[in-house]
């Protein structure tokens, strides 16, 4: 691999990097970067957890004029979650001299019309909220040179596929355009045809249809539905996990799950969909930080939210869909780390286990009490 000290990019840049402990780009990296910088467009197909944030961050961050108060720069996320780790990592390359605006739907739309005034040099956030400041004026991309959309696959399932078009719309033409997805559906494929001139194609992942995850240890637990509780808190005793990810499939089971885990004395927190979002923030904060050992979550964490070192991913409900597996264990091993995912598979539960590694090319072996 190559390192990042052969880019041509500010020195500044380069010790914020290596501050963050990394040395050799990956794939994605080595293949975008120097398009990016040149100011290609680019098609990156790559899956979550190969560090395809700083793929653009890098190259935007080393463009962006200082002295220039205006927009310079937009990246598209289809969460919260994901923009404020997006613009997290803006930050910590680009050092005091880039300021970044975080927009997203649930926070005050106050505090973000101020920061925007102040001026900014790129702004991070949903689709939603970023058309509310364009319709409101308190946003102006008219002078926008580099747009991002990451995690375009699934701004599309999540019906942003109009909102995507209306914003692109609203910027330069001549602009400069990243679109990063895991998948490559007909409808993304479009966007990219009507929006992007001449993009070159990337990829850092399988073929499309192929979902394994490498680097995670799977395995499943046979157990039966009544004795499930039971068998979670003998894996966690002999698997002894630094960080962890908890999923259930219902709001109601994470909230039952949490005070389970709080009455036997565990350091744990929890995130659904219900909860507000500095809520929210700060459950993941605690993870990231280490002051917690578990989070307890349904599928809102499951795809974009990079919380590193995370040890074991605990499926205490199997999701229904392959891709939600892949996605889920995706929040451990990242960035080339070894991590772990257990399952709690009842026995009716067998066949969707069968589909889960037949989809996903991969073998989930059965753990046992008395060793792997």
């Amino acid at each position: 691999m190559t390192k990042f000290n052969a880019l041509n990019i500010r020195t500044d840049i380069l010790q914020n990097i290596r501050s963050l402990g990394f040395e050799e780009m990956m794939p994605i990296q080595e293949m975008a970067i120097p398009l990016a910088l040149k100011g290609r467009d680019i098609i990156g197909q790559a899956k979550t957890g190969t560090g395809k944030t700083l793929a653009f961050a890098i190259p935007i961050t080393e463009k962006i004029r200082t002295e220039a108060s205006f927009v310079q720069a937009l990246v598209l996320t289809p969460t919260r979650e994901l923009a404020i780790q997006v613009a997290t990592e803006f930050e910590k390359i680009g050092g005091r001299r880039i300021r970044v605006a975080l927009i997203y739907g649930g926070a005050s739309i106050n505090a973000q019309i101020d920061r925007l005034r102040r001026g900014v040099h790129i702004a991070v956030g949903t689709p939603g909220r970023i058309i509310d400041h364009m319709d409101r004026g308190t946003l102006r991309l008219n002078k926008t040179e580099t747009v991002v959309l990451d995690e375009a696959d699934r701004m599309l399932d999540m019906g942003f596929i109009k909102d995507m078009g209306q914003i692109l719309e609203n910027t330069p033409k001549n602009r400069q355009t990243m679109l990063f997805s895991a998948t490559m559906p007909k409808e993304v494929r479009l966007l990219a045809g009507k929006y992007m001139l001449d993009p070159e194609f990337i990829s850092a992942s399988r073929d499309e249809d192929e979902l394994t995850v490498e680097d995670v240890q799977q395995y499943f637990v046979r157990v039966d539905r009544k004795k499930k509780m039971d068998a979670f808190f003998k894996v966690v005793k002999q698997e002894q996990p630094s960080k962890a990810l908890v999923f259930c499939k219902t709001k109601r089971w994470v909230e039952m799950f949490y005070d389970i885990l709080r009455r036997r004395k565990f350091s744990v927190a929890r995130i659904h969909g219900d909860l507000s979002q500095a809520a929210r923030e700060k459950a993941i904060g605690k993870l990231r930080q280490g002051t917690v050992t578990y989070l307890v979550c349904t599928d809102v964490v499951a795809r974009g939210i990079d919380i590193p070192d995370i040890s074991h991913v605990f499926n205490y409900d199997i999701p229904d869909e392959p891709l939600s597996y892949v996605h889920r264990i995706g929040r451990t091993a990242r960035v080339g780390k070894q991590g772990t995912a257990i399952s709690f598979i009842t026995p009716d539960q067998l066949r969707d286990l069968w589909l889960i590694e037949s989809k996903a090319h991969t073998k989930i072996h059965e753990w046992k009490m008395t060793g792997k």
